[in-house]
């Protein structure tokens, strides 16, 4: 692209969303081209329309310029799937931020919504409260910002056992056909008009009446999950990024559409819920829990969040800040200070003299001022057990749980408490601050230890050696290892710190090797981003959705080039 052709297509983008929205410095362009845990690379523009029409008139400009287009929500991404990776792209990148159209519409008395580009879980969650209703996702994602339309896209998992992976066939999207002509598909159910203008102008006002939404027989949630999940013999896992069964139009397309919103169902909040809090020094006590809940209970858990005591110990020390936050403040502060970590990392990055992660140091001694924000219950527990599991209840499931446990624990290894309402949810928000936590252990201890590496794996559903032993030749390589996840689905997320001077990617391999030799899949619930090879399913899928390579090229570690041609050597 010559320089006339980047300022004419930089004029234009100007021209639809105004100069203040079309960012090309490169500082301000900073916060979209580098991932939140994960990637960076080289955008021309980053453009921040205000509207869905927008979004459409700047895609036809991109089009017509040829370039690669990256839409983006917020950013929340944990393998860099919604950024640049690097700068070896045959054509320049524009990146759509889409973080200001944001709202959301109740259909259906509430029992489902329309979520626009940039409308985020945390927005949803509270808009759906005063209804006795919540989303798929209720906490973890939804503290950290996400964007409803980056769960769909990436088939996210969520912690609730009965609800599966963030899925819909309803959706609004523009594609790139063959011939390389922009096309708008309106599969939202939803009457809105005959032409782009038109379709998107009156979505965005809701300018449509309840005698205009259908009743499509097409999902609007994976509304078969609680019968998989409780197939706990089969030798295959319940839920996992690769899993053809739930790759459909925008579900899954990990941005190789442009979607302008999407149509989920939404779920009653249970009237009685209760938090049982488990300790075992026994994995296979874990194992044993969760094939008897899973194969013979009349009511499915509502979510059972396992950690080890080292993510225990990770998450309480280098989590504490989160905690705290979210505990007295309320989740909606947590994306301002994400923010705000993200402010103060780029202008500390601007002077040498001071310390990468800026941001984590200062709120690492800052949460060194308060004290234990823990329960005692649970820390006493800590001291006992090293496997500890976060099993929540609903209705005729609470007795049906005590009932069990009080049993269960007479003949075997281990024990339980009840909790207070505050307990369970200090226990709920303590497992989810853990995400966090250990890019934040990594950052403080830089100097003495090697790199972080993650993973989120998804084991068979009849797996009962869930709890990883790694060969003493990986192990010796390994200087932290963290363990959490949703143990009744068999996600795991595995997280290692390396020794000094360990090449990380070497022990990755080594590591997923491990995993392929017993039938799991990964990534889980993550998506493959630039980090992880996306299988034949995928990447076939993707050339369907996408087969100029237009939008987010790259993605799963496929060809960057247009018409997924390969590179040359």
């Amino acid at each position: 692209m010559t320089g006339n052709s980047s300022t004419s297509l930089i004029q234009a983008l100007q021209t639809i969303v105004g100069a203040k929205f079309t960012l090309t410095d490169e500082a301000k362009k900073q916060p979209y081209t580098k991932g939140f845990r994960f990637g960076s690379g080289e955008a021309l523009a980053v453009v921040r329309p205000a509207t869905l029409y927008q979004i459409w008139q700047v895609l036809e400009a991109c089009v017509a310029a040829d370039v690669a287009v990256i839409m983006q929500a917020a950013n929340t991404g944990l393998t860099g799937g919604s950024t640049p990776d690097g700068n070896d792209y045959d054509r320049p990148l524009v990146i759509i931020s889409t973080m200001r159209i944001s709202d959301i519409q109740l259909i259906n008395n509430a029992e489902q919504i329309v979520g626009l580009a940039g409308s985020t879980l945390f927005g949803l969650e509270d808009i759906l409260k005063p209804h006795g209703r919540e989303p798929h996702s209720v906490i973890g994602s939804s503290c950290i910002g996400a964007s409803i339309v980056g769960g769909i896209c990436n088939n996210s998992g969520g912690a609730l056992v009965q609800r599966g992976p963030a899925y819909t066939e309803l959706a609004i999207y523009a594609q790139i056909d063959q011939q390389g002509k922009l096309m708008l598909v309106n599969n939202l159910g939803i009457d809105l008009g005959n032409n782009p203008q038109q379709i998107l102008t009156n979505l965005q006002q809701q300018n449509y009446a309840d005698k205009d939404i259908g009743t499509p027989s097409l999902r609007a949630s994976d509304n078969e999950y609680h019968e998989r999940v409780r197939d706990i013999d089969a030798d295959t896992p319940s839920r996992f990024n690769n899993d053809g069964r739930r790759l459909y139009e925008a579900s899954g397309s990990a941005g190789k559409l442009a979607v302008f919103a999407v149509r989920i169902d939404t779920y009653p909040i249970p009237a009685r819920q209760q938090v049982f809090y488990v300790g075992t020094n026994d994995d296979k006590v874990l194992a044993k829990i969760r094939r008897d809940i899973l194969g013979s209970f009349k009511n499915l858990p509502v979510s059972g969040e396992y950690l080890h005591r080292d993510c225990y110990d990770a998450a309480k020390k280098y989590g504490k800040d989160t905690f705290i936050v979210i505990d007295k403040l309320g989740s909606k502060y947590i994306p301002a200070m994400f923010a705000m970590k993200r402010s103060v990392d780029r202008i500390a990055g601007n002077f040498k003299f001071l310390p990468s992660k800026m941001s984590d140091r200062i709120m690492q001694y800052m949460s060194c001022l308060f004290p234990n924000h823990l329960p005692k219950r649970m820390d006493e527990y800590r001291d006992q057990y090293q496997h500890h599991w976060i099993i929540e209840m609903s209705g005729e499931g609470v007795d049906e749980a005590r009932e069990y446990f009080d049993a269960f624990f007479k003949e075997n290894e281990g024990n339980y408490f009840e909790c207070t309402q505050k307990e369970g949810e200090q226990a709920i928000l303590h497992r989810f601050v853990a995400g966090g936590a250990i890019g934040r252990y990594q950052a403080m201890k830089a100097k003495e230890l090697g790199a972080l590496m993650t993973i989120d794996v998804a084991f068979p559903r009849n797996e009962k050696d869930w709890f990883e032993t790694l060969p003493p030749e990986i192990d010796d390589l390994i200087a932290v290892k963290i363990y959490y996840g949703h143990l009744f689905c068999h996600v795991m997320h595995q997280n290692y710190i390396m020794k000094k001077g360990v090449d990380a990617k070497a022990v990755k391999k080594q590591i997923l090797a491990t995993f392929d030799a017993r039938g799991a899949e990964y990534p889980a619930e993550h998506n493959v981003g630039h980090e992880y090879f996306a299988k034949d399913t995928l990447k076939s899928f993707y050339k369907k959705l996408d087969p100029t390579n237009s939008f987010n090229p790259g993605i799963g570690k496929t060809t960057k080039c247009k018409h997924w041609a390969e590179p040359e050597a």
